[in-house]
């Protein structure tokens, strides 16, 4: 049975914060969910390639699944 770890969610009150604190928090949320939609958009369209290479090496096909891909945001 497969169990996954749940993050504990803090709860934050945005009306007992200072202006900063707030729109740092606000911002952090926002890139978060940028890059949340970003990923999911990518991983669709890998899932409807037959092939995916990646500097002339295969990384995953239609056969296969898609391993030991990682990827980092450059800002």
């Amino acid at each position: 049975m497969n169990t996954k770890k749940i993050k504990k969610q803090i709860k934050i009150d945005l009306l007992e914060m200072s202006d900063s604190e707030r729109a740092d928090i606000i911002k952090k949320i926002k890139e978060n969910l940028r890059q949340n939609i970003n990923e999911a958009k990518l991983l669709g369209y890998l899932l409807q390639c037959e092939t995916v290479t990646i500097n002339g090496h295969m990384v995953a096909s239609s056969e296969d699944t898609l391993n030991g891909l990682s990827m980092t945001m450059v800002k």
